[in-house]
């Protein structure tokens, strides 16, 4: 006991006062304090050297390895993208005498509109196909007598199951088949359907970044109706029209039109959409190239073994009971409709963070490394309390009595 009569704290009394401070004053410090960075601007070379070093490290790290080579600066996503097309013009041919009107409906396959399909621009006819016997065409199977054919063989380059009779006229084996047979070893040239030159493609696209909700069409803002019904594309005057003459389309992929049209063959069209999302997005707007796919115009070697594209497609009917067919062997130009997508993020606010390396090395030769290093830690580091503070952490836990 005091000398004054009071008694003294025991000190498991201390001990609780003070972890009930220490307590207090954690929650105090996390909820009502603020930490905010000193800067301390050291003269020393040896690390100012360093500091530079590391710097121009980092910065040549992402220029030449982030930027040109892993062209990190951009962000792409995978784009959701449809395409429907349509065609528009009318063709007219007069094969020996007969003359003919070709739309849409018959020289477009298939006719639905895809983002692939094919332009007829020559045929080779065959009309009033029926199934019965009749020669083969000569230089297919060739004989001289009835045990050069051999019945119910099939050959792969032959049109009919051989029946075992040699036709003597011919000299070719009799096949059970649609006669009459094909013959198209003689192409018409010039092509029968050079009008196909001014037909014209329109093509709608539209396209989804879902990573970053953007939606757009290759029918812009500027692109209206008034506009649609009076362009067509070119590639300076009228970059955005969406309506495109399967001539300049053909001329545009490096390929004349009347050495592609005789025997066909492919042409890509890429509706290329590359955008920066960080401006307006009015300026994410397609942009259209051509390419020569299949048929190299530069190519000078006449003995190629496969030339062009082809098809065949058969019309069925009925005529006095009997089932007939019309065959056309069909040359066209294939095109594909290809969408190329990316989308550009600059990256600046991770390459930036790695720059901060440098200060992170520099912070750790000078605290832990330097001689000077508890100078340094003195000077960056400072801890502050209030008067009032300390003076009542002091009376709570020592209350100051005078001995008697």
């Amino acid at each position: 006991m005091y000398e004054s009569g009071v008694e003294r704290p025991s000190s498991l009394w201390v001990s609780q006062q003070k972890m009930k401070n220490q307590i207090t004053n954690a929650l105090s410090n996390f909820f009502f304090e603020y930490e905010t960075p000193r800067q301390v601007l050291v003269r020393n070379r040896r690390v100012g050297v360093v500091c530079r070093l590391i710097q121009l490290l980092v910065l040549a790290y992402i220029i030449g390895w982030v930027f040109i080579y892993e062209k990190g600066y951009q962000s792409t996503d995978t784009a959701v993208s449809s395409v429907f097309t349509k065609m528009k013009g009318v063709g007219y041919t007069k094969v020996d005498g007969r003359e003919s009107v070709w739309d849409v409906a018959d020289y477009v396959f298939p006719p639905q509109g895809d983002s692939s399909f094919v332009v007829m621009t020559n045929y080779i006819i065959t009309e009033g196909q029926m199934m019965k016997t009749c020669p083969e065409l000569p230089g297919k199977h060739n004989c001289s007598s009835h045990a050069d054919c051999e019945g119910g063989k099939l050959k792969r380059t032959g049109h009919g199951q051989m029946t075992g009779m040699c036709v003597n006229e011919t000299h070719t084996c009799e096949v059970l088949a649609w006669c009459p047979i094909e013959d198209d070893r003689k192409i018409p040239d010039p092509p029968l359907l050079m009008s196909a030159e001014n037909y014209t493609l329109f093509i709608k696209n539209s396209i989804t970044f879902p990573l970053f909700g953007v939606t757009r069409s290759n029918l812009v803002e500027s692109v209206d109706a008034k506009y649609i019904s009076q362009c067509l594309y070119d590639p300076k005057d009228s970059p955005l029209c969406p309506i495109f003459r399967l001539g300049d389309i053909v001329n545009l992929s490096g390929f004349n039109f009347s050495t592609i049209a005789r025997e066909g063959g492919a042409i890509g069209i890429v509706v290329d959409w590359t955008c920066n999302l960080d401006l307006d997005v009015k300026k994410c707007k397609p942009k259209y190239n051509f390419h020569g796919l299949y048929g190299n115009p530069n190519e000078t070697d006449k003995a190629r073994a496969s030339v062009g594209y082809n098809f065949r497609y058969a019309k069925h009917y009925m005529e006095d009971s009997k089932e007939k067919r019309t065959l056309l062997k069909v040359f066209g130009i294939r095109i594909d409709i290809i969408v190329q997508s990316l989308v550009i993020i600059p990256k600046c606010t991770t390459d930036s963070s790695v720059c901060g390396i440098a200060t992170v090395v520099c912070d750790l030769v000078l605290l832990y490394l330097l001689p000077k290093r508890e100078f340094y830690k003195n000077m960056k580091f400072k801890y502050t309390e209030t008067h009032e503070e300390s003076f009542i952490l002091n009376t709570r836990c020592f209350p100051q009595q005078e001995l008697n």
